[in-house]
């Protein structure tokens, strides 16, 4: 099949893939359109050299990114052919439309959440997630070769102990603050960062440990919210934590949000504690190894609007 980057068909997939959630939505992918197939790469300029020295977070983002791809070629009749390329170096998938193929349902649910799917930085309700629903978003995971766990109430809070912990420390460093400032800047034109009207409100009792996005760029009339006092927490775990493990940790993490969105559920990254290594390794079981990826905070929320996106065709060659 004869793609190019001006075909119809082709910006379809490409604007279902940009709509995939990254880290401080810095959108850090690039793609070539070439005959047969559409490589997708990372763009190392919009790496976050503070809190993501490691590109695991990048990653993660790029991943999402692929699995929306994917779908976007799946739901249009096509079987997606995916190629990893585990080396060092820009490109970390070829995804490439194979013969035609009907979608199952499963994947025809998952193309409703497409463009539904936003991150929430609000209070959730107190209504407790069913098991049943907990067991869908796992079963999205273990599909992607990935773990998904529930914390029950002793691990939630100790894992909310560690991430104060690492949001303090984060929140005294100089470095970390100019940078969230780089993607938290006021600007009705911009088209990446979060805008102003996204960073959510202030947990009126300083209890749960959010990145606070308004740390240093804040209006002076951001309300406070009273959060769900009991978060349900999830975590993401993969079998190793090599780059090509990490790109498909972010398959699973978008094909579990994807799910969650489906189920009406909302969802917020917590990360800071991801982001320091010796934190990192605390929340790791050395008796199970599998390595933390993602953490997730889910529940109800009121509907919120989606993050700006550049177009795809800006991010795009041949």
């Amino acid at each position: 099949m004869t793609l190019r980057p001006d075909d119809e068909t082709t910006g379809t997939w490409l604007g279902a893939a940009v709509a995939a959630p990254s880290i401080h939505n810095t959108q850090p992918w690039h793609f070539n359109v070439h005959d047969g197939g559409i490589d997708v790469r990372v763009d190392p300029a919009r790496r976050l050299r503070v809190i993501d020295r490691d590109h695991r977070s990048m990653l993660l983002s790029v991943g999402a990114c692929v699995f929306n791809l994917r779908l976007a070629i799946a739901l249009d009749g096509r079987l997606p052919v995916l190629r990893p390329f585990p080396a060092d170096g820009l490109t970390v998938a070829r995804v490439e439309p194979g013969r035609p193929g009907r979608p199952g349902p499963g994947l025809q649910m998952l193309g409703t959440a497409l463009f539904r799917r936003h991150t929430n930085r609000g209070p959730f309700a107190r209504a407790v997630v069913p098991a049943r629903i907990l067991d869908e978003l796992r079963a999205a995971a273990a599909a992607e070769g990935a773990e998904l766990t529930a914390l029950d109430r002793v691990r939630r809070d100790a894992l909310l102990a560690l991430m104060a912990t690492a949001d303090a420390a984060q929140r005294r460093d100089p470095a970390y603050r100019r940078e969230l400032a780089t993607w938290t800047a006021a600007d009705p034109y911009r088209l990446d960062g979060i805008p102003a009207e996204l960073i959510g409100p202030r947990d009126e009792e300083g209890r749960l440990p959010l990145r606070d996005f308004g740390l240093v760029s804040a209006r002076p009339d951001r309300p406070a919210g009273r959060f769900e006092p009991h978060p349900q927490l999830v975590v993401l775990s993969s079998r190793a934590d090599n780059r090509a493990a990490r790109v498909r940790a972010g398959q699973a993490m978008q094909r579990v949000l994807l799910t969650a969105t489906v189920r009406g559920l909302s969802a917020q990254p917590m990360t800071q504690v991801l982001e320091i290594p010796r934190l990192r390794r605390a929340i790791a079981d050395p008796a199970d190894p599998w390595f933390p990826q993602m953490i997730l905070r889910i529940g109800y929320g009121m509907p919120v609007p989606g993050s700006p996106r550049r177009d795809w065709s800006e991010m795009t060659t041949v």
